[in-house]
């Protein structure tokens, strides 16, 4: 039986494992540029408090990353940013565990619920997971977006 799980980044060795991820997934799969991909909120962990990286490991081995940006003010939804799971590992729940893990944590800070801009290929994904669809579609990185929200009860 294999071990699905999501922890927070803490460490530099960890953020290097969720970079990797990002990489494969947005960079070489995607072809986004690395200069629209890494960004500010891509920093040592100890060092940027407003923002929450995860990763899941399968067995111990990196499987899928996401961010949680806490922009201001507190009382505004939390923003998911940036969910990757490698191409291998889709459809086996990593990337269900590593939006719940993300979800988790913007109500353990208090945030009412999370906005995200979800690519549109993937928003049946987001949509079993409880986001509605709003505004219209746009390109972010030459991919078709749609923002989506989630309101905790």
């Amino acid at each position: 039986m294999s071990d699905l799980i999501v922890t927070r980044v803490e460490t530099l060795e960890e953020l290097a494992d969720a970079l990797e991820i990002r990489r494969r997934v947005f960079i070489e799969e995607q072809l986004v540029p690395e200069a629209e991909e890494i960004d500010r909120f891509d920093e040592d962990p100890t060092m940027v408090d407003d923002c929450v990286h995860v990763l899941a490991r399968l067995d111990g081995e990196p499987v899928g990353t996401g961010r949680l940006l806490l922009d201001d003010p507190p009382a505004e939804r939390a923003h998911i940013g940036r969910v990757a799971v490698l191409q291998e590992h889709r459809r086996t729940g990593a990337g269900r565990v590593v939006m719940e893990a993300l979800q988790d944590e913007a109500r353990r800070l208090g945030r009412p619920g999370i906005t995200l801009s979800a690519q549109v290929q993937a928003m049946p994904f987001y949509e079993r997971l409880g986001y509605e669809a709003r505004g219209a579609v746009f390109l972010d990185a030459g991919i078709e977006h749609r923002w989506m929200d989630l309101d905790f009860d």
